[in-house]
């Protein structure tokens, strides 16, 4: 990124040196050895490491953490990081920046030796302002840029400590960082409806077709919760044993292509891949419970040609086959539709089941995973094929219940692409505006002027 450009005249240019506190705010993480496995415990102080820090927008993730016990952790007071504090990685994937939240789940924290710390003087430099300045992509590869190693890239403290920073008056840097964080708040909140969702759908899921929750109230003599009498009315009364276990009277065990069928993807050639044109949903796209379109690689509107069947509509179920088998997500809404590829499937709803609600929350389930894995094949990569995932064994209920069913699920299934369509559309939108923002090429009232017009 070149710094060449004009701040507006209240700003100034300053580095990372200038703006942190006095004293040893810039310090790096333990030497290695003193921090190894050796020292790890079940609970404590939590270290940092780069699996809590992102290249994204996502500010710190206050999870997943080994601990030193606090009289280990007392060794490395210069390297604590506490709220407020800046955290970047300092080997490996570099670019990686967080920010330790003002209210976090622990009062304290420990760097690794991998990551670097930068304590901020708050009298110059509202901390979130600063987050965003080098979380923007343009930052990132600034500090890629700047690598010093050779085999492993490695920033170090000169390096962080001259990184440029724009500096508007203290107020400005308060509302910009209030302004995305408003954003960033509005795409955590969807995002975190979208996990209640599903998490409501597979409760759902599991009370019915797996606990047969319906069945033993009726066999109890209760009303079965969370339904009317009509519904509840189509669930048997009482059991029946199989080869598998109990299952409701009438019901029974069978393979989930009795209500959806399988698609293995097109097998597109090297020559194919263009720059642009129709996106093509990879084996590396399929995410957990969304399609992750944004890397997709392409291919024009000629190579589609007469590849109709191949092409994805919004709700379509896909699953890997290969790798990170079993994994599965839904296809958002995109323009141009993106087409589907090898090594990826697409499981459509049979019209007898009226909707793909029972075949997404049964594909969505870690022993779908279970049985995806146990069903591959190959020893350096697994590979599984579509026949074999559609023996996955089922409950196959009456059609008035699957209907209902799939009625009630649909919905959640609808409001969870649409929360993720307009999430995407925040975050499009927040990381178009922040490097002209925390630049000053773009003024606030500017910014919550096209905010509004994109929402409106």
């Amino acid at each position: 990124m070149s710094f060449d450009f004009l701040l507006p005249e209240n700003w100034q240019w300053s580095n990372l040196q200038e703006i942190s506190a006095k004293g040893r705010s810039v310090v790096s993480g333990p030497f290695g050895s003193s921090i190894g496995k050796r020292f790890f415990v079940e609970s404590g102080v939590p270290i940092i490491r780069g699996n809590n820090l992102s290249t994204g927008m996502e500010q710190f993730n206050d999870d997943g953490f080994v601990y030193l016990t606090p009289e280990k952790a007392n060794e490395f007071k210069s390297h604590e990081a506490l709220p407020d504090d800046l955290i970047f990685t300092a080997a490996g994937t570099i670019g990686q920046v967080g920010l330790i939240p003002k209210r976090p789940k622990f009062p304290k924290y420990i760097i690794s030796n991998k990551q670097l710390r930068v304590r901020l003087d708050n009298t110059k430099m509202n901390p979130k302002y600063a987050y965003y300045w080098f979380a923007s992509p343009a930052m990132v590869n600034t500090i890629k840029s700047r690598n010093t190693g050779s085999t492993i890239p490695l920033i170090n403290l000169s390096v962080l400590r001259s990184l440029p920073v724009p500096v508007p008056p203290l107020k400005e840097q308060d509302a910009i960082a209030k302004f995305l964080s408003t954003l960033d708040d509005r795409i955590t909140l969807l995002r975190e409806t979208n996990k209640t969702l599903e998490s409501i759908a597979q409760a759902i899921f599991k009370s019915w077709f797996v606990d047969f929750d319906p069945v033993r109230a009726k066999m109890e003599g209760r009303q079965p919760e969370g339904m009317d009498e009509d519904t509840a009315a189509l669930f048997p009364d009482s059991f029946e044993e199989t080869e598998m276990g109990e299952v409701p009277r009438g019901w029974r065990w069978g393979e989930i292509s009795e209500i959806a069928t399988f698609q293995n993807g097109y097998a597109f050639k090297s020559k194919d891949w263009t720059t642009d044109g129709y996106p093509v949903v990879k084996i590396g796209d399929v995410k957990p419970g969304i399609i992750d379109l944004s890397n997709c690689s392409f291919v024009s509107e000629d190579t589609v040609k007469g590849l109709t069947r191949f092409k994805l509509h919004r709700g379509d179920l896909l699953v890997g086959m290969t790798g990170y088998v079993g994994e599965t997500g839904l296809v958002p809404a995109s323009e141009p539709a993106p087409y589907l590829n090898q090594r990826v499937g697409r499981i459509a709803a049979l019209e007898v089941a009226n909707g793909i609600g029972y075949t997404y929350c049964a594909v969505r389930t870690p022993k779908f995973k279970e049985f995806a894995e146990a069903q591959s094949h190959g020893s350096a990569q697994a590979n599984v094929s579509g026949a074999s995932l559609m023996t996955y064994p089922i409950v196959v209920g009456s059609r008035e219940v699957i209907h209902i069913f799939n009625t009630m699920v649909g919905a959640l299934i609808e409001n969870i692409l649409s929360n993720h369509e307009y999430s995407e559309t925040l975050s499009t939108l927040r990381d178009t505006l922040l490097p002209r923002l925390i630049s000053g090429q773009l003024r606030l009232p500017e910014a919550q002027e096209q905010v509004e017009a994109a929402l409106s």
